[in-house]
């Protein structure tokens, strides 16, 4: 429910704020008092559309900001999860937005930056609107088939219907891809397992790689190499470093007997000759690598000659390759089976299928039942709102099968006798629909759960027992929802469990709307609701007022 709405230059209201209770609260104020600023407000929170005309005179922006409380309802959780916006602080749901003159407009939930269309997602789930251009869930049909499913109680036999038909769906798609998807010549398939072959001769790790690439660098400059080699068994041996050091060691050793700080440098050169020794012996190892016969030098060519092609193509790097190899192998091995792995998922949906009709069979049988029984309670109800020889009648009628089942769903109305059933979507009055909706919404309390609900001239065209039995259905109504009616009757309002007042004031220079709370004060409501009867003076319609108000308690 709404706990906490605030409001600033919506209209012609400068700004106000206000805390909010569950129940059923009435909203009263003249013709004319500006009472639609608080309809509005709730439009702007569930997402609808509005121009920059709404934003009070001489202001820059309009803001309404509202507090729900959600509890642990895991709709909303779910909602936010799949909307990545922020999740609710302890039960709480903080709605923010913004209408500026001049520029974008800002939405923000629980403080985070939200879209229109994520709004209008959530306020689906939080408010519904019966009156004069609202948007109505109940006259969409994909919500009358919600509703009937609940009063049905058919959630569990929906559930597994659902769960198959996704899995249908998702074998239909396979089936489509595998049949539409190009099909190899012989000329390609050739093609495949040629590459394939060629790249499976190549050992494709990195380690192997570099290994190639090292020694195919060596062999290529095999001559070159063993020049350098053959100088530096030179420089290191006998007629180099191996004749001088000796002698250079010699003198060191020498100078060390004199001056005893010298033997750590002797001993250094001492380590020298030996590393020397042993670095010739290693240059001579890889001069003796240098002796591969023709054979391996040709497998090397080759190998090499095999990477860089394959690096050019699909590289360049090793992984890009071996990528690229495992797509060809899937390619040519999906070639093999499509046609019975195709054959086999039809058979799938086959079977899917029929399941799916019997469990769609199930679903109507449920539904056509309940639909009687909720057309009669609903029907029964609308009689007691002044509808004496209405008529309402909820059509089930059998359709292809569809993600919902194979039924298609129409509730439909006519106010007299001798009338034609029609739509609930093509009934003219607004206030003869709002009056069906609170009829079905009394009768769906239960199993509704939109937690918050606003009617807007549900009292139209009606008035005496009729407009106060209307009021008692939106009292009991508001024992399971958070309701708010805007109402011209006193029957009515004396029935709000909270009230509030809309008055406008005018002067030369400026108009402004201001909301306020009666309930508390039983003084000024029971002139609010003397005004309502006419003359808050009169000292009979003070007595009516007390009397309506007494009778309410």
């Amino acid at each position: 429910m709404i706990s906490r709405l605030s409001i600033r230059d919506l209209a012609l209201m400068d700004r106000t704020s206000l805390d909010l209770g569950k129940g059923f609260t009435v909203v009263t104020g003249e013709t004319g008092a500006g009472k639609s600023v608080l309809l509005g407000a709730f439009s702007l929170l569930a997402g609808n559309r509005a121009g920059k005309t709404i934003v009070r005179k001489d202001a820059e922006e309009c803001v309404v900001e509202a507090e729900l409380e959600v509890g642990n309802d895991k709709r909303f959780t779910h909602a936010l999860e799949e909307m990545d916006l922020p999740a609710c602080d302890e039960g709480l749901l903080l709605i923010k937005r913004t209408v500026h003159v001049s520029k974008a407009g800002r939405i923000t939930v629980n403080g985070g930056a939200a879209t229109l269309a994520q709004l209008q997602k959530l306020g689906e789930l939080w408010i519904d609107f019966h009156g004069p251009g609202e948007p109505q869930k109940l006259m969409r049909t994909d919500t009358q088939l919600e509703m009937l499913d609940l009063y049905a109680g058919v959630v569990e036999s929906l559930n597994r219907y659902r769960e198959v038909w996704k899995r249908r769906q998702e074998i239909l798609k396979s089936i489509h891809e595998m049949s539409s998807a190009e099909k190899l010549s012989e000329d390609e398939i050739s093609f495949l397992k040629s590459q394939i072959e060629k790249l499976d001769s190549l050992d494709l790790t990195d380690e192997a790689i570099q290994k190639l690439e090292r020694e195919h660098a060596r062999s290529s400059r095999a001559q070159e190499l063993s020049q350098l080699l053959s100088q530096m068994d030179i420089a290191l041996g006998s007629e180099g470093i191996a004749q001088d050091l000796p002698k250079i060691l010699k003198v060191a050793q020498s100078i060390a007997r004199i001056d005893a700080e010298a033997d750590s440098l002797a001993k250094r050169l001492e380590g020298l000759a030996a590393e020397a020794d042993d670095i010739r012996a290693d240059f001579a190892r890889l001069a003796r690598g240098l002796s591969a016969d023709e054979s391996e030098i040709e497998n090397l060519d080759t190998k090499m000659n095999l990477w860089l092609e394959f690096r050019r193509k699909y590289g360049p790097t090793v992984e890009s390759v071996r990528l690229k190899r495992d797509s060809l192998k899937n390619r040519l091995m999906s070639q093999g089976d499509i046609e019975a792995r195709v054959e086999k998922l039809k058979g799938d949906a086959a079977r899917d299928e029929k399941e799916l009709k019997k469990l769609a069979d199930i679903l109507h049988a449920t539904r056509a039942k309940a639909a009687e029984k909720l057309a009669a309670t609903a029907k029964k109800m609308l009689g007691s709102l002044g509808f004496k020889k209405a008529d309402l009648k909820i059509d089930v009628a059998s359709a292809e099968l569809g993600p919902m089942g194979a039924d298609r769903i129409q509730f439909q109305f006519c106010a007299n006798a001798g009338q034609d059933l029609l739509p609930l979507d093509q009934i003219a009055s607004s206030g003869e629909a709002a009056r069906v909706m609170l009829a079905l919404k009394t009768v769906l309390a239960a199993v509704d759960n939109t937690p918050v609900l606003v009617f807007d001239e549900v009292d139209a065209n009606v008035g005496g027992e009729i407009g106060a039995q209307v009021g008692r259905e939106l009292a009991a109504l508001g024992k399971k929802h958070q309701v708010f009616c805007v109402t011209h009757l006193p029957q009515v309002a004396a029935l709000g469990h909270a009230h509030l007042v809309v008055t406008k004031t005018q002067d030369d220079r400026s108009t402004s709307v201001v909301i306020e709370s009666v309930h508390t004060k039983r003084k000024d409501r029971e002139l609010e609701i003397a005004r309502m009867l006419g003359d808050r003076t009169s000292k009979v319609g003070l007595a009516h007022a007390r009397e309506l108000l007494d009778a309410a308690e």
